[in-house]
């Protein structure tokens, strides 16, 4: 990369984003790279438990003190990872929750009159939680100052969530209640609900997230192809989960062994269907849209097999339920002479695509009353018009599905937008710091 590129500074919203290295040659220099260098330090051979302590130690030498709060499974609570504490704080109705909600570093006080400052701390673009920073008197909270405190809680993000992996107590925390055996087999399964890049963003989500059976999403994505999948497993049990996690590893299994340019829907969705098929006992489906988009031209290729195909969003408007051929679901194996049909839909720039299962539009009411797709169309084109970020729309819309029907699911939901070549990942990120 030439010389000129390596220090050409972020954008968004048409700002330049200013990272820590950014803004050399001020105060904040040589102090802010000593703190991001001992987190970095210590972090190598540090516990999960260790994450909170680490931090406040290292801000102490920029005149701050620091609490590390994560949020839930059901993005509903931000809980401390400091071990022996219960500090709990609402994403609805807090600074500290509008800071997770919109990605915006937010000033406040603490109960002594100190200035606290929020910061959104997220992992690549998944968000993690927030960063709380309480202020001493000399510090001058500027430009500059919130540059850095953006990179330490960036910094952060990534910590918790390596951390997380080998760490059943920030599990624990972050389940905020008992997995079912199912559920926390799903959640090892599916990728990070959130991931980004400049002409593409993917968002994800999984209810009722405590109890999921057999509902998961997928997606992968290498240079300028996304593979995209939602499943639903037949069934609200352990064997429906063990089924959709087969027909997870089997789309996968298959499209890592072909060559990245010769990726074949129905060829995936062929295997997968064997592989089904073979596994002992009563046949076990899995209904599913796999799709693979091409950021380059915006042209989606996609397979339904006995799912709801995936609606497509233009100007803020659901403009139509993608055509669709559906085929049977996987694994059960089509009739002879008969193949799966693979279809394209040329995308415009700026579309948005929502794939969902029966779970949120059959959601119904204490009167029977289904949520349905108008609802949904309704709630998703005033989310796109309040210009709310992906992962912000499909909290909400998870809350709204919820609500509907007395804040309990009757059956698994699951969600997975996608916007092309948009705006949409700048909202992911702060617009200014």
């Amino acid at each position: 990369m030439p010389p000129e590129q390596s220090r050409r500074p972020a954008v968004v919203s048409g700002r330049p984003v200013l990272s820590a290295a950014e803004v050399g040659g001020s105060r904040w220099s040589a102090p802010w790279a000593g703190v991001l260098a001992a987190v970095i330090d210590r972090a190598h051979l540090a516990t999960g438990d260790e994450i909170s302590e680490i931090v406040d130690d290292a801000v102490a030498a920029v005149g701050m003190t620091a609490e590390v709060l994560m949020v839930n499974l059901a993005q509903q609570s931000l809980l401390s990872v400091r071990p022996l504490t219960t500090q709990r704080i609402d994403v609805d109705g807090t600074l500290a929750g509008r800071s997770f909600q919109h990605s915006e570093s937010l000033i406040g006080t603490d109960p002594g009159g100190h200035r606290l400052l929020w910061v959104p701390s997220l992992d690549g673009t998944e968000r993690v939680g927030v960063l709380g920073l309480t202020l001493h008197d000399d510090v001058v909270d500027d430009e500059e100052f919130r540059a850095c405190c953006w990179s330490l809680a960036g910094l952060v993000g990534h910590v918790v969530m390596a951390k997380l992996a080998y760490s059943d107590r920030l599990r624990r925390l972050r389940c905020d209640g008992d997995l079912s055996t199912a559920a926390e087999m799903l959640w090892q399964l599916v990728p990070p609900r959130t991931f980004a890049t400049e002409r593409v963003v993917v968002t994800g989500l999984l209810e009722p997230w405590d109890r999921v059976a057999g509902d998961a999403y997928d997606y992968a994505i290498d240079d300028h192809v996304v593979d995209l999948a939602v499943y639903d497993g037949v069934g609200h049990d352990l064997s429906a989960g063990l089924a959709t996690t087969l027909a997870v590893t089997g789309v996968r299994n298959a499209r890592r062994r072909a060559q990245p340019e010769s990726v074949d829907l129905v060829e995936l969705a062929t295997r997968t269907d064997d592989l089904l098929a073979e596994r002992p006992g009563p046949v076990r489906f899995v209904t599913a849209v796999l799709a693979r988009l091409d950021t380059r031209t915006g042209m989606l290729d996609y397979l339904v097999a006995g799912h709801p195909p995936p609606l497509l969003v233009r100007g803020g408007h659901i403009v139509k339920e993608l055509d669709t051929v559906i085929g049977p679901p996987l694994g059960i194996l089509p009739r002879e002479g008969h193949r799966r049909t693979g279809l394209r839909e040329q995308l415009e720039p700026g579309d948005r695509l929502l794939f969902y299962s029966d779970g949120i539009v059959e959601a119904r009411d204490a009167t029977g009353s289904f949520f349905g797709v108008e609802r949904l169309v309704d709630f998703t084109e005033r989310a796109e018009l309040s210009r709310l970020s992906a992962p912000e729309t499909l909290r909400r819309l998870a809350a709204a599905v919820l609500a509907h029907q007395g804040d309990r699911l009757q059956d698994d939901a699951t969600l997975l937008m996608v916007d092309w070549f948009a705006d949409s990942h700048e909202r992911l990120l702060p617009s200014r710091i």
